[in-house]
């Protein structure tokens, strides 16, 4: 993994993926005590950033493989990414979701033409499933974060950050980011390294699944002891990649853990203050920047809202936290 791939990446995304804006709320700035930056990925193709890293990859497969179809599993944002990507390529796609994942998310999966296969992630291995389907059918498989191809593509965000922070003026500051298995921190924090050396990469977990914090602290790859059980659906792997891990360990600053009540206020706030609706795992940096403000440096803080597939009754409950 370096920058010539992200580079590359981000050439092969023009003209499809969206170039996602930086907003700003005197309000959430308030709240935070300094600057809050904050990147919109919730407004990317299908509702979040991981659209870059399928079309990353799916792009850069062979005519054989395209014709073949490829697979992926996730609990809904890398599922639609790949969907789509694969759509627009006209390769098959099949997708291993979680039953519990978001109904939206699967439907929106559905809709977009893939084959969706759904297992229970408390008593099933996805890893497992994805490669046997794989083996059987032929298919390529995507993983949604220990890829070099997707981590490539969700580094074409740090990019972005990059040349709308300088454009700002600002030079130094922490970028907290909503953290699973590292597929965007790490390509952020390479994109970042070589691009704007002044700014620091902070992953953000919700409370329970805060594999990647420890994993930093110890120096080591830690595991959750749970897999499911979360609103942050988004966020939640059982470990951080054998790819990022290393990526994340040489180039972020310390991880931080929010609360789900603190992932629900963050999503109300951002829509009262941003008018943009976030998944409570998309919102986990935004959380992280308005209700922990000593944990991070500088002036400013860039908050990355990663993604926006919540179900109706889930956003419900957050815009109760307001009153």
């Amino acid at each position: 993994m370096n920058i010539d791939m992200i580079r590359a990446a981000a050439k092969r995304l023009e003209g499809h993926a969206r170039r996602t804006p930086v907003l700003t709320s005197p309000f959430l700035d308030q709240i935070a005590g300094r600057r809050v930056l904050v990147k919109a990925e919730c407004l990317q193709h299908t509702g979040s950033f991981k659209f870059r890293g399928g079309w990353s990859a799916v792009s850069a497969l062979t005519d054989n493989a395209l014709k073949t179809g490829v697979i992926a599993f996730s609990s809904g944002n890398h599922a639609q990414g790949v969907a789509l990507a694969a759509k627009e390529h006209d390769a098959p796609a099949v997708i291993v979701m979680p039953s519990d994942a978001p109904v939206v998310k699967i439907e929106y999966t559905k809709a977009l033409g893939a084959q969706v296969i759904l297992y229970d992630r408390a008593t099933e291995d996805r890893d497992a499933i994805g490669a046997g389907l794989a083996e059987e059918r032929g298919l390529t498989l995507i993983k949604p974060f220990d890829e070099p191809q997707v981590i490539a593509g969700q580094g074409t965000c740090g990019l972005e950050i990059a040349q709308d922070i300088q454009a700002l003026g600002v030079t130094q500051a922490d970028v907290a980011v909503c953290c699973g298995g590292g597929g965007l921190t790490s390509g952020i924090a390479l994109a970042l390294a070589a691009d704007a050396p002044g700014l620091r990469v902070r992953p953000v977990e919700p409370e329970g699944f805060d594999d990647v914090t420890r994993s930093l602290r110890s120096g080591k790859i830690e595991r959750n002891d749970r897999t499911s059980g979360s609103l942050c659906d988004a966020i939640i792997t059982p470990q951080p990649g054998n790819l990022t891990f290393p990526i994340m360990r040489d180039h972020c600053g310390p991880g931080i853990v929010v609360t789900e009540d603190e992932c629900l206020r963050a999503v109300a706030l951002a829509f009262d203050r941003l008018r943009v609706v976030i998944e409570p795992g998309g919102a986990a940096a935004l959380a992280a920047a308005l209700f922990y403000p000593d944990l991070f440096e500088g002036d400013a803080v860039i908050a990355v809202a990663t993604g926006g597939n919540v179900d109706p009754s889930v956003f419900t409950k957050a815009l109760e936290t307001l009153s």
